[in-house]
């Protein structure tokens, strides 16, 4: 098993110990949490709420209920990985493809709980990994040129669609030093159904892995 594997196991097994007998879990997409769920059947949830359809496929394949977000109301907690997070718990997600529906199911809880391995933490967001765009097909030319405008380098994803049936523009060479506003700025570019930064609604504890073991960052 690599370093990095085992970070991700260990950041899931301190994030399994928020989830508590008889909770609906909003639970999230990627590698890390793909850890997590192995772990979900030792606890008895009452359900869960996906992030994906991917992230569904897997819990209902262990015999987790899945529960729709309008029956759910507002969930006790939201557990995902991110791609980068910097001090002030502000991520870039979304390289999985799920942002739109990763950042509803967080929004719609009442704590948002990222596990990450040191890897994914930096000073400055978007130096490294771009900032993924979900776009309605028939605006990708459109959106494609306002954020060359913002001077981001957007690419194409694909032979991908989103699971509400959009595409994804990754884009390169944004400036996230200020992440709530560019996020605001990406929301107002008509066209765009959602972005990956999550500025406006960080998350509000960090547990990230490292050689040492697992740190725990409250916002």
């Amino acid at each position: 098993m690599s370093d990095q594997q085992a970070q991700k196991q260990a950041a899931a097994k301190a994030a399994l110990e928020y989830v508590e007998d008889g909770m609906i879990l909003g639970v999230g997409t990627g590698s890390t949490v793909n850890c997590l769920i192995e772990l979900l059947p030792t606890v008895k949830l009452a359900g869960a709420v996906a992030s994906s359809q991917v992230t569904e496929d897997k819990l209902c394949a262990l015999g987790i209920d899945i529960v729709d977000l309008n029956f759910a109301g507002t969930l006790d907690i939201y557990i995902d990985g991110a791609d980068e997070v910097n001090k002030h718990l502000q991520l870039i997600k979304g390289g999985g493809g799920a942002l739109t529906r990763e950042k509803i199911v967080a929004a719609a809880s009442n704590q948002f709980i990222c596990m990450v391995d040191e890897s994914k933490s930096v000073e400055v967001l978007g130096r490294e990994f771009p900032v993924p765009i979900e776009v309605l097909p028939q605006a990708r030319s459109y959106v494609a040129r306002q954020l060359a405008e913002l001077g981001g380098e957007p690419v194409y994803r694909e032979g991908f669609v989103t699971d509400y049936g959009n595409v994804i523009l990754d884009t390169y060479d944004l400036d996230v030093s200020q992440p709530i506003a560019l996020e605001q700025a990406l929301n107002n570019i008509v066209g765009v159904v959602c972005n990956g930064i999550f500025a406006a609604n960080q998350a509000d504890v960090l547990l990230k892995a490292g050689s040492d073991g697992v740190t725990t960052i409250n916002r």
